[in-house]
């Protein structure tokens, strides 16, 4: 009898608050499927006492153990950038990387975040208006989500944010990239709702530990479709109350997803099945 050969990985996630995170059993049960013996561990930074500054020494003890590959999450997405040899294309345009693969002693940094939401925009959404839409949020989320739906073909893009100075410089940043789409920081928010086909909400309210809406509920109306980056819980307010007066609704599942598909082929080599993966985190969020 032959035994069968396990290929042994290791991956790990650096951020803060994040010991209810779903990536790593979504890595390693698809790892398991897939022949490898895959450990993924948590480097929380709050668990740890340590800050951003820590990143210098936290990427090279995970060299040192020989991890191949990890994930960035808040608040080290932009902060990581300065301590890596190469960036993708896509990382360099957004600013953002939130997939560092450690290999022959260099660092790679990626963003797979923009493509999991545009993956899970089209297979949620499929067919609807983008002649335009607002945004909630400009932060690292709100980066990769309009960097997605602009890719996708969205003409207009109104984006809000509590810190008006982060919209417009997301917007400034968008618009040479997509110079034939209209992208503007948004002063009105009633106004940019009444002339948008959708809204894409890219702030943590919803979230457990931010309950609550993110905007005015008689805002919405039935031929606005809503698209949420929140998955804990999958059923948001907004969702919620969208649902309730007939919008067409994507939830955050699928962005949580498909990044982690797009950084597990970056980690492992290996292709993913995504409908697996998709139907292990829709096991784990009941």
């Amino acid at each position: 009898m032959t035994e069968t050969l396990v290929r042994p990985l290791k991956a790990g996630l650096i951020g803060a608050g994040i010991q209810a995170s779903l990536t790593p059993a979504m890595h390693m049960a698809e790892g398991a499927a897939q022949g490898l013996s895959y450990a993924y561990e948590l480097i929380d930074l709050q668990a740890l006492g340590a800050t951003e500054d820590d990143l210098p020494r936290l990427i090279a003890e995970a060299e040192a153990r020989g991890l191949a590959g990890l994930n960035i999450t808040h608040p080290c997405k932009q902060a990581v950038i300065a301590h890596l040899d190469e960036l993708a294309p896509d990382a360099r345009r957004l600013g953002a990387v939130n997939t560092v693969v450690l290999k022959g002693g260099r660092r790679y940094g990626h963003n797979t975040d923009w493509w999991g939401f545009a993956e899970a925009f089209r297979r949620g959404l499929p067919d609807v208006d983008l002649s335009a839409a607002v945004q909630l949020g400009a932060g690292g989320a709100g980066v990769a989500t309009a960097y997605a739906a602009l890719s996708l073909g969205l003409r207009q893009l109104t984006v809000f944010d509590r810190e008006p100075e982060r919209a417009e410089a997301l917007a400034d940043m968008l618009s040479p990239l997509f110079p034939e789409a209209e992208i503007a920081a948004g002063t009105d928010l009633a106004a940019a709702m009444t002339e948008a086909a959708g809204l894409i909400h890219a702030t943590p309210t919803g979230m457990a530990k931010y309950p609550g809406l993110p905007l005015d509920a008689g805002l919405l109306e039935p031929r606005h479709w809503v698209a949420e980056i929140v998955y804990f819980p999958l059923e948001t307010a907004l969702l919620k109350e969208a649902r309730r007066r007939g919008c067409r609704t994507l939830d955050g599942g699928g962005m949580a997803v498909f990044q982690a598909v797009g950084a597990f082929r970056l980690f492992t080599g290996l292709e993913p099945d995504a409908g697996r993966m998709l139907a292990h985190f829709r096991a784990m969020t009941g």
